[in-house]
């Protein structure tokens, strides 16, 4: 069975202000698509943390799924870490 890994990126979320809810839904449906899913990991909106999450989710899993940091504040930097690990 393929393994999965959800990293979700909020800066609220990280400091436990906001409750991860799209991180959770997304290991539903990929355990419902046969996936071994890994607990989901939730990281602030730093490009460093987004990397290193990024890398060690790809050293455990053949499937990585971000969700969040894509928006257009100065933060959302999911995009440009993602592009730094591949």
């Amino acid at each position: 069975m393929p393994r999965a890994t959800v990293i979700t990126v909020s800066d609220s979320g990280a400091r436990g202000e906001r409750e991860d809810v799209s991180g959770p839904e997304a290991c539903r449906l990929l355990r419902e698509a046969g996936f071994d899913v890994a607990a989901p990991l939730l990281v602030p909106d730093d490009r460093e943390a987004i990397a290193a999450a990024l890398r060690e989710a790809a050293g455990s899993s053949t499937l990585v799924v971000t969700t969040g940091g894509t928006g257009l504040a100065a933060r959302d930097v999911t995009p440009e870490a993602t592009l730094d690990v591949l």
